[in-house]
C-alpha cells in the first residue's frame, strides 16, 4: 500500500513499464513475435506452428454457432465459459 507523500510508482517500476511498453510496440498483434524477427526474409522458414485446441473456446463457438443457426442475433453477445 502506498502511504500519503509517497510516489505511486518508483524508477524501477516505471523502467520496467517502459521496457515492456518497447516489447509490446515491436511485437505482431497476431502472434506475438518479435517483427524485426518474424519479418526477416531470412527467416521465412524458420518458424514451427502448433495447432492447440482451447476447449473452453471450442465450446463458446460451437455455442454461439448452434445459438446463430436457430436465428440469434450475435451481436453484442458476451459468452460467459464455466467449468
Amino acid at each position: 500500500m502506498v502511504a500519503d507523500g509517497e510516489p505511486l510508482w518508483l524508477p524501477e517500476d516505471r523502467a520496467w513499464a517502459l521496457a515492456l511498453a518497447h516489447v509490446e510496440a515491436d511485437s505482431c498483434p497476431e502472434c506475438g513475435q518479435p517483427w524485426s524477427e518474424a519479418t526477416d526474409p531470412a527467416n521465412e522458414f524458420a518458424f514451427r506452428a502448433e495447432l492447440v485446441r482451447c476447449h473452453a473456446c471450442t465450446t463458446s463457438a460451437r455455442t454461439v454457432k448452434a445459438y446463430q443457426d436457430k436465428g440469434g442475433q450475435s451481436e453484442g453477445l458476451h459468452v460467459h465459459i464455466t467449468r
